[in-house]
């Protein structure tokens, strides 16, 4: 038994390619632009072998739809290794940390520029062929799309029976009459009608294709805005400890970094003071230890005379002062510690700030002491302490140095020393919170072990042979800022905005035309005829068409012999099957393949 379903031969492929150009010859002007979108260009079309023949090949090909999809694509893509692996122009020391965790292939990343993605060659060379390829997609469609605008709706094709919904009733009343009523129907719908020969042509949807074009400069704009500010943005971290302060110059950050383009004489004059720091935490419950509040109170002053200003910097509430932003972006304790020297001289008093190393804030660091100190012999050397610092320490045979709470319940200041060289003459950069022992001489105690000491607030770790002493005096806090300015911010919203709308409104909103045709029969009698076409197959076109059709036939009413959806007999019969009456208002649907402008 042979298969009843085969490939088509030959000459049903024919048939069909000629039934199609009869479809495209009879809607003519109807069923074109109603997209603004360039046709694409098939392979045959290649330009003949020359220099300028294939610029315009490859003009064509970078300005096409589909190729800035394509890079909008890669764009994203590019932007994966820029959030998973630490960045040069974020944080250095984390860049630092992760090659030296990743030996194996911290290699490849920095050949392939991994580490600077966003400066990288490859980076932006995507983002200036997307800019270019966004650019030439929107101008020539903007062209295109006023036009229509200018423009009237088509005239209606000769047979509206081939296109997607169709219906047709006899009516007693004049064609003209008719014609006025459909005119005024459709301009109270919010139409753009007129009367074309024997019909009247409306169209509706514009702001489909004004979305999809809203959506796309958009990203030109967006795009724009990420340039500018990358080129002319700064930022730079400060670690300020209560009762300190930072003034908006260069020489105050702790670390710095800017876009090419950023003017150094440019920095927003203003000051301010960290008076308290505030954080709490949850107390009991499987959250126990969560950060519940965390605020900086500042006083803050705008230029060189301005008057002081209180202020609360929370996180995600940054304080904006002329366009620059101050973040909050860490917390920790600076445990404040007084060194004396053998004669009992204080060399030493300050907060020393620790880095957290936990959710606990478990916090590690080092004590300098370079200047002032000499030792029992009066010969001046210097002091290096290793600290590890818990909040709330757990007590003593709990098995655990590390805090238990985020809070200093129990703050606990664990030290062990050394003298000799720091060497801070030496011309290398050296970390504030590591202590360089290669020239130093670890203290020991009676026993000749390590010297070393867990210390309460108020208590003092005394050195051998009368080398001294330093004490635990207390407790600060001290909170770390983001300083930022980076233009064009305002400008990348407004673009995310109009974006979201602009493809909202490419979606859900759809682009149609609607024809209603009165002429009077053979037998005297009005024929009225209705078809719609959309940019798309939807199901709302017919039950739209069929809104219309009820509300013209106010004006019109049918006689007795017909109802809505009869193809009358002066009519001509189409070529395929009509969809089947549904109620007094039926809308019928052309089996056949969708004509030129019904797009798939």
């Amino acid at each position: 038994m042979s298969n009843t379903k085969s490939n088509p031969s030959a000459a049903e492929r024919e048939a069909r390619d000629e039934r199609d150009r009869e479809n495209a010859r009879e809607l003519g002007a109807a069923g074109s632009q109603l997209s603004t979108a360039p046709s694409e260009e098939s392979s045959a079309g290649l330009p003949a072998m020359g220099v300028i023949g294939w610029v315009r090949w490859f003009w064509r090909q970078l300005t096409s739809m589909r190729v800035a999809l394509i890079l909008l694509f890669l764009l994203s893509l590019g932007a994966i290794p820029g959030s998973l692996i630490p960045q040069n122009s974020v944080d250095e020391m984390k860049v630092e940390t992760f090659k030296k965790a990743h030996t194996a292939v911290s290699p490849l990343y920095e050949k392939l520029q991994f580490f600077d993605v966003y400066s990288s060659v490859w980076f932006s060379a995507i983002y200036i062929l997307l800019f270019v390829s966004l650019i030439g997609c929107i101008v020539p469609r903007t062209g295109q799309f006023v036009g229509q605008l200018r423009s009237r709706p088509p005239g209606a094709p000769k047979r509206l029976t081939r296109l997607p919904a169709y219906t047709t009733w006899r009516t007693g009343a004049e064609p003209e009459q008719v014609h006025e009523a459909a005119l005024t129907m459709m301009r109270k719908r919010r139409y753009r009608a007129h009367t074309a020969g024997d019909a009247v042509a409306a169209e509706k949807g514009y702001l489909r294709e004004a979305g999809n074009l809203v959506f796309h400069i958009a990203l030109i704009v967006m795009l724009v805005a990420f340039a500018v500010g990358q080129l002319f943005k700064s930022e730079g971290g400060k670690l300020i400890v209560e009762g300190d302060g930072f003034s908006n110059t260069l020489t105050q950050y702790d670390d710095f970094k800017s876009g090419s383009l950023f003017d150094f004489d440019s920095f927003v004059p203003f000051s301010f003071k960290l008076d308290k720091f505030t954080g709490t935490y949850e107390r009991s419950g499987p959250q126990r230890g969560t950060p519940r509040t965390y605020e900086a109170h500042v006083t803050y002053e705008k230029g060189a005379y301005g008057k002081p200003q209180k202020s609360v910097i929370r996180v995600n509430e940054p304080l904006v002062v002329d366009g620059t932003k101050v973040y909050l972006n860490a917390h920790g304790y600076a445990p404040v510690v007084s060194v004396k020297d053998g004669r009992g001289k204080e060399v030493y008093r300050s907060p020393v700030p620790l880095l957290p190393i936990d959710n606990n804030v478990t916090s590690t660091g080092a004590i300098k002491v370079f200047d002032g100190y000499r030792d029992k012999n009066g010969k001046k050397t210097q002091l290096g302490f290793q600290a590890f610092f818990v909040p709330t320490f757990a007590g003593n045979g709990k098995g655990t140095m590390f805090s238990q709470f985020p809070a200093a319940d129990m703050p606990v200041l664990a030290l062990n020393g050394y003298q000799g060289y720091l060497g801070p003459d030496s011309g290398l950069a050296q970390n504030v919170y590591q202590l360089d022992k290669s020239k130093m001489t670890e203290f020991k105690d009676a026993e000749g072990k390590q010297l070393k000491q867990r210390l309460l607030v108020g208590e003092t770790m005394k050195l051998p042979d009368g080398a001294g002493s330093i004490t635990f005096e207390g407790i600060q806090e001290w909170a770390s800022f983001q300083i930022t300015e980076q233009p064009a911010t305002g400008w990348a919203l407004t673009g995310a905005v109009a974006a979201i709308a602009g493809l909202a409104g490419s979606l859900f909103i759809q682009r149609r035309r609607v024809w209603v045709r009165a002429v009077r029969g053979a037998d005297g009698v009005t024929v009225v005829e209705m078809a719609g076409l959309g940019r798309s197959e939807s199901a709302k076109l017919p039950e739209e068409l069929a809104d219309l059709a009820v509300a013209l036939i106010e004006s019109a009413p049918p006689e007795p012999d017909t109802a809505p959806g009869a193809e009358p007999d002066s009519s001509p019969e189409p070529e395929s099957d009509s969809g089947s009456d549904s109620g007094s208002d039926s809308v019928e649907e052309s089996s056949e393949e969708p004509a030129e402008g019904a797009e798939k």
